[in-house]
């Protein structure tokens, strides 16, 4: 396997001048480094509701707050120039999500990373609504870091020490892969292959009988070979540290959030699909799964693009002219 280490043009940081979005940065500067790429940052200043303000006061107001988020950015800015990393600014206006979603979209070829929450603060859902918006939508490697887990760390002190990728033996699984090793190359991280082999499904009568459970063990016991032997294979592709784990479980979101906390993984790694995701919706249900109840750092790897999704029916009923 070939690695490209110049897989994002850019680093794309969405802050909103708080400190829980601002633990995005160590992150930010990793990714950056381990793949030489310039990082952007990205503030949108929503305007502010215009009700309970007077007429006079409100444009006043409104200029001040963008000139305060430019000066943030300009600070921010600084911090990691500072660092030797090459850094550009962008000041944008309007709805948070929507404007994310523009901005990266016109670029290309970025790695988005997000804070999970941010201004609105911490909150019992494990992302905030913005995030949750720009995730479904953006259809480029995305990095989610959890805000609620991290602890305050200097810019440059970052390290990813173990790497989990869930791998299920499909190409677009493998996807991920190019990622997690120029990672762990950057950080001498130990990449932890990691494949779930589930139970057959058995419809009909329970329980089984003998010979039918013995029918199903020797099956089962194929399967995890065949899957040892395959990360097993993986291994040859890369010149660092790698474990590679078959776990037996018929939960396989389950078993991968089991094994991402006993082995204290720093970052999972995984793409959007394995090989039973349907390419109509943006992430098949591992993907989901982690997003919504992961508690690691998690980078996931969009293998399809828009037009290879089917558009949901809110869309299309957002999308239809509004009747007056």
């Amino acid at each position: 396997m070939e690695v490209n280490p110049l897989m994002f043009r850019q680093v794309i940081i969405p802050l909103d001048g708080s400190a829980l979005a601002e633990c995005s940065l160590p992150h930010a500067v990793a990714f950056a480094r381990a793949f030489g790429a310039p990082i952007v940052l990205l503030r949108v200043v929503v305007p502010p509701v215009q009700e309970g303000i007077r007429r006079a006061a409100a444009p006043f107001r409104w200029q001040l707050r963008k000139a305060e988020a430019a000066a943030y950015l300009g600070q921010t800015a600084k911090r990691l120039t500072d660092l030797g990393l090459e850094v550009s600014s962008e000041l944008d206006e309007g709805d948070a999500a929507e404007r994310i979603l523009g901005f990266t979209g016109e670029q290309g070829d970025v790695l988005l990373v997000m804070s999970s929450h941010g201004a609105s603060g911490l909150s019992e859902w494990n992302i905030s609504s913005v995030v949750q918006k720009v995730v479904f939508h953006a259809y480029t490697p995305t990095l989610i870091v959890r805000a609620y887990r991290s602890n305050p760390v200097d810019l440059v002190d970052l390290r990813y020490d173990r790497i989990l990728v869930p791998i299920d033996g499909s190409r677009r699984a493998e996807l991920a892969l190019p990622y997690a090793a120029t990672l762990a190359e950057a950080h001498d991280s130990t990449l932890l292959l990691t494949s779930v082999v589930g139970q057959p499904k058995t419809p009909g009568r329970l329980p089984l009988t003998e010979s039918e459970r013995s029918v199903l063990d020797r099956l089962m016991e194929s399967t995890r070979e065949d899957a040892a032997d395959y990360l097993r294979h993986l291994t040859q592709h890369f010149s660092g540290n790698v474990e590679t784990r078959v776990l037996l479980d018929e939960d396989v979101a389950y078993a991968l959030h089991t094994y991402a906390e006993q082995t204290e993984a720093d970052l999972v790694v995984l793409s959007a699909h394995g090989h039973t995701g349907a390419s109509r919706w943006p992430f098949g249900s591992v993907a989901l799964n982690f997003i919504a109840f992961g508690t690691t750092p998690l980078l996931i790897v969009q293998d399809v693009a828009p037009p290879d999704t089917a558009t949901t029916v809110s869309v299309r009923a957002a999308e239809r002219p509004k009747q007056h």
